[in-house]
């Protein structure tokens, strides 16, 4: 069931919502168990068959973790462990065998020889997420964080349907004792209108800019695929387009998971904050998947040893990270590289920065700051064609292309204007801006524009409802946005912003109204990271 259905708007979302606070009135247990059993229903609308895979998920990491609760309490630290670590390998067995076991069964046949047999694997939806959100569960028992042992609340935890899907990754800590809350069961009217409005941009988002602009980037990396050699501006077009797909699509589901799960009183994560903005690739990953950022940081990275045994080590940790990250992502060379990329990326950040430090250098100022921003962009769309390209001779095709290797195509229209100049190159071709696909320019370049207007020039969620405070972070500390989050110059950021007013009504309300119109026409598209 896609948030971006009529099935989803207007009937499970509302029987879902007034069922858990017509029964929360009587009992808020009763509740909790009405949105976990939904929850389920939910993911059963997918594919029933998985429902039993997520259940015995949920029972033997919850059993698990009670058992790691209870004997670090009682019994010699080591039993705990042998436990702890027996359970995150049977969970990462399970990922293992749906997630990889073809990928590597085909490896080991070409380069060994060997004829292990390789059936289709249905990979079951969300896998990844619940998966790495119970190991987390595990962690932080055995660290002492989780206190109390819900059945029904852990259920819930783990199966939320707002984040169910494609994230975000949730720590136990900061989802239960809101699951606890007597009040959550009460009706709270600001919280609804403001997740309302939430879900209606993420909506919007996802019809209006990652779907459209979608349709420029699939015909190109398909076209490459069949092997196509694309030229420069169609190279650039296909991986821009897919930058901003996949950049609009992430965050449409980002934001319609917060929307949803502030309507039932409950704040998620931040996930998702104008990562396109960041001027590292540092600052890209702080701002990127945020809860993923945070998992392999926590789990991974600094179980390695993190930064304390000096630079090579440090270096050494983050590759490993980044690669095991791109793993996570796909089975295949493809999201390996991706990983390396980032990686490689994050080790020239760190040292760039190391050496900044040593030799006194500043910021540079507002024009270095814009180079940095540009440079990283651009070496996260070179990660995005690894990510995107269905093998690496595809993406190798597209990276040619992009630094004109394949040549140059311009329209018949500028043949008499400058075919005296470059009739004598044949990598200069005249005939059309892209000649392996049917797409226009004219319909393609103001697409672009728009999706890179917004993503770039408007305000994310976090500060457009920054007063109230929508994600999980603001609940207790009610913690500013930083000087570089708080956008004050613009009276256009500030109209923006919401407010309870009748023109913000006015406006959430026409735009609902034109988008469910739209639905009736637009192709109902799946959320890229449900894949993963």
């Amino acid at each position: 069931m896609l948030f971006n259905s009529y099935i989803f708007i207007f009937a499970f979302l509302p029987i879902v919502f007034f069922g858990f606070f017509r029964i929360g009135k009587y009992s808020h247990n009763l509740a909790s168990l009405w949105l976990a059993a939904a929850s389920l229903f939910f993911y059963g609308w997918w594919d029933i068959h998985f429902v039993g895979l997520l259940l015995g998920s949920i029972v033997f990491n919850y059993s698990a973790g009670y058992l790691i609760g209870h004997r670090v309490a009682s019994q010699p630290v080591s039993q705990s462990k042998i436990l702890l670590v027996s359970a995150i390998a049977s969970n990462l067995i399970l990922l293992g065998y749906f997630k990889y076991a073809n990928f590597f069964a085909d490896n080991l046949n070409h380069l060994v020889g060997t004829t292990l047999p390789i059936s289709e694997v249905f990979l079951p939806l969300g896998i990844s997420f619940f998966t790495f959100t119970q190991i987390a569960f595990l962690v932080d028992t055995y660290q002492g964080k989780v206190k109390e042992y819900n059945f029904v609340y852990y259920t819930l935890f783990v199966t939320y349907f707002p984040h169910l899907i494609a994230g975000p990754v949730l720590h136990h800590k900061e989802m239960m004792p809101q699951f606890a809350k007597r009040g959550v069961c009460h009706l709270n009217w600001d919280n609804i209108a403001v997740g309302l409005s939430i879900f209606v941009l993420g909506l919007a988002k996802k019809l209006l800019i990652a779907d459209p602009v979608g349709e420029f980037a699939t015909p190109i990396f398909n076209a490459v695929a069949a092997g196509g050699r694309p030229m420069l501006f169609e190279a650039w077009v296909g991986a821009l387009a897919y930058t901003l797909q996949l950049y609009f699509d992430f965050s449409a589901y980002c934001d319609m998971a917060i929307g949803l799960s502030l309507m039932f009183n409950v704040r998620l994560p931040m996930n998702f904050n104008s990562p396109y903005k960041a001027t590292s690739i540092i600052e890209f990953w702080r701002r990127w998947h945020m809860t993923l950022s945070r998992f392999l940081r926590d789990y991974l990275y600094i179980p390695l040893g993190g930064s304390r045994n000096g630079k090579f080590q440090r270096y050494l940790n983050l590759m490993i990270t980044m690669l095991l990250g791109g793993l996570w992502h796909g089975a295949g060379w493809t999201f390996i590289i991706w990983g390396g990329l980032h990686g490689f990326y994050l080790v020239v950040n760190h040292a760039w920065r190391g050496l900044k430090q040593r030799m006194g250098w500043g910021d540079g100022g507002r024009l270095a700051n814009l180079g940095a921003g540009a440079l990283t962009f651009t070496a996260v769309v070179v990660g995005w064609v690894f990510f995107r390209a269905d093998s690496v001779s595809s993406a190798m095709a597209m990276l040619h292309g992009m630094v004109g290797i394949n040549g140059v195509s311009l329209p018949n229209s500028l043949e008499g204007k400058l075919g005296k100049y470059f009739l004598q190159h044949e990598w200069i071709v005249f005939g059309q801006w892209m000649p392996l696909t049917s797409l226009h320019a004219k319909n393609v370049f103001p697409v672009l524009m728009i999706g890179f207007a917004v993503a770039w020039g408007l305000p994310n969620v976090r500060q457009l409802f920054l007063k109230y405070h929508p994600t999980c972070e603001d609940i207790e500390s009610a913690k500013p946005l930083s000087k570089a989050e708080v956008v004050l110059s613009s009276r256009l950021f500030s109209f923006f912003r919401w407010q309870p007013s009748i023109l913000q009504g006015a406006f959430y309300g026409v735009l609902f109204f034109m988008i469910i119109i739209y639905m009736a026409s637009a192709s109902k598209s799946e959320f890229l990271y449900f894949q993963f």
